[in-house]
């Protein structure tokens, strides 16, 4: 059995064309460049899951929080690791529930005075009643005039099976619970999947979706986004900051800094009333770019070249 959730129409896509997307994710405080706002576009409009990957911290997760803002619509958020079950993900029934809907059924037999003990059929249990649903089911079944974008966060954590499991719902936007039937979303909701590629995602799940690599962006696009997310820090601070993280990632380093990193460490010189790059900042703020021991100290054994280099 299918259960069609909603009544099928007619909808407006969600942005208008390439420019509309730039401009109302602009309007969040998140930049993207033409190719970002070209997939975020056909995704919507081709009801198709989008695939971001690129290095921690280039604003992948951010970039589904600023689309489902800018459309005023619901953001579920899928957090994936490894041993993520179809019970965290797609639904599970409300044991606790069914369990007390049979001790009701026993009370009520017992006073009653038959002696049958419970009444409660198993069909009875598992109804939409009991069931309790997690994200994918509930961007499945949403009603509502705007789809809701839902995140499925570092898919390259889970295991191997749950990218299985995620095919049917990819692929035909449905859900299908045993008990119940199958859920058909009628308007597909916007699907988001990020990877920092920590792994290699199967071919059967990159063929359901669009993709897009988010880069590093240069230090002068940095320099545009951070004064958004920093307004308190001065230019010089931001410049100066953004191009010192530039240099920083051609370092080898176990983690190299990205965007979220850069936005933490203007905030934190800000806090301590920077106005400019100078050692004893840097060093007593290295925490919000270098994140292991060793990346601390090759960042101050280069400092003097990061701050000033070689012409």
């Amino acid at each position: 059995m299918t259960v069609t959730v909603a009544e099928s129409e007619i909808a407006a896509p969600l942005f208008a064309d390439v420019d509309d997307v730039r401009a109302r994710l602009d309007a969040q405080d998140y930049l993207v460049d033409t190719g970002m706002a070209t997939a975020i576009l056909l995704a919507s409009t081709l009801h198709r899951p989008l695939l971001l990957e690129g290095e921690p911290g280039v604003g992948k997760t951010t970039a589904a929080k600023a689309v489902a803002a800018a459309l005023r619509a619901p953001l579920l958020r899928l957090q994936c690791y490894e041993g993520l079950t179809a019970a965290e993900a797609l639904y599970e029934w409300n044991y606790q529930r069914q369990l007390l809907a049979i001790r009701l059924a026993e009370a009520a037999s017992q006073v009653a005075g038959t002696g049958k003990g419970t009444a409660i059929r198993q069909a009875d249990l598992f109804t939409e009643e009991y069931l309790a649903e997690r994200p994918i089911l509930a961007a499945v079944r949403h009603i509502g005039p705007v789809p809701p974008v839902l995140l499925i966060d570092e898919i390259d954590r889970a295991d191997d099976e749950f990218e299985a499991l995620l095919l049917e719902f990819l692929g035909e936007w449905s859900v299908t619970v045993p008990e119940l039937g199958t859920f058909t979303a009628d308007r597909p909701p916007l699907v988001v999947l990020t990877s920092n590629r920590s792994r290699d995602l199967h071919d059967a799940l990159r063929r359901r979706c669009l993709y897009h690599w988010i880069d590093y962006p240069t230090p002068e696009r940095a320099a545009t986004i951070v004064r958004r997310r920093v307004p308190g820090a001065t230019e010089q601070l931001v410049a100066s900051t953004t191009e010192f993280v530039g240099r920083a990632r051609t370092l080898d380093l176990d983690k190299a800094p990205g965007l979220a990193e850069t936005i933490d460490w203007v905030s934190a010189l800000a806090v301590l009333g920077a106005t400019d790059l100078v050692r004893d900042d840097i060093v007593a703020s290295l925490g919000s770019i270098a994140k292991t021991p060793d990346d601390r100290d090759t960042i101050v054994a280069a400092l003097d070249d990061l701050r000033h280099p070689a012409q």
